[in-house]
């Protein structure tokens, strides 16, 4: 049942994106189109999870035993950059209409801050491997479920009359605001062990 709440707090409850408030870059620039919105999610899934778990595998086995976890940060980001450099070459090569889609966005997960704050969630709340695993996992799931859900209301809206005040950016914060609010709904569902 441990898993099963992690998951359900990481997605709904305390979604990276819309309750934690990490990630908005990619989530305001990658959201205009909902293929773009698709790729950069299963682009963050990918990245997320393995820096999740190589991240815990160096601090447990490396930092924290040779009392060097003073070194957290930086060996995070180096992780997540060289993760980032391999699912960039991978687009490149394999998906060059995706690559060219996510443009600058795909060399911002590097600094994503959900990305980095997910990885220094997990050794905070001290979750087991497994644990940290499921966790990181369920934050992407979260991340990618937001942001496609973003991308179909914003694609709705570019068909509908907006006033001219409330165009483009504007429009798109309002309605962030709204999804916010509506997995807002979700808190108290499960004792948010993450």
């Amino acid at each position: 049942m441990e898993y099963f709440e992690i998951i359900i707090a990481g997605i709904f409850v305390n979604n990276i994106l819309l309750a934690q408030f990490l990630g908005n870059c990619p989530f305001l620039g990658t959201s205009k189109k909902m293929e773009t919105a698709v790729g950069m999610s299963m682009a963050v899934v990918f990245v997320l999870v393995m820096a999740g778990v190589i991240t815990w595998i160096i601090f447990h086995k490396i930092l924290d035993p040779n009392k060097l976890v003073y070194l957290r940060t930086i060996t995070f980001i180096l992780v997540i950059a060289s993760l980032v450099q391999f699912v960039e070459m991978f687009l490149k090569k394999s998906i060059p209409a995706l690559y060219a889609g996510l443009g600058i966005f795909l060399p911002l997960i590097t600094t994503n801050c959900a990305v980095m704050g997910a990885c220094v969630i997990n050794i905070d709340k001290e979750l087991t491997f497994l644990q940290a695993l499921v966790a990181s996992f369920a934050y992407a799931v979260g991340f990618g479920l937001a942001l496609i859900l973003f991308a179909g209301v914003r694609e709705r809206v570019l068909l509908a009359r907006v006033p001219k005040p409330l165009q483009d950016t504007s429009i798109a914060l309002v309605i962030a605001g709204v999804i916010s609010l509506s997995f807002y709904a979700f808190q108290g569902m499960v004792q948010a062990v993450i």
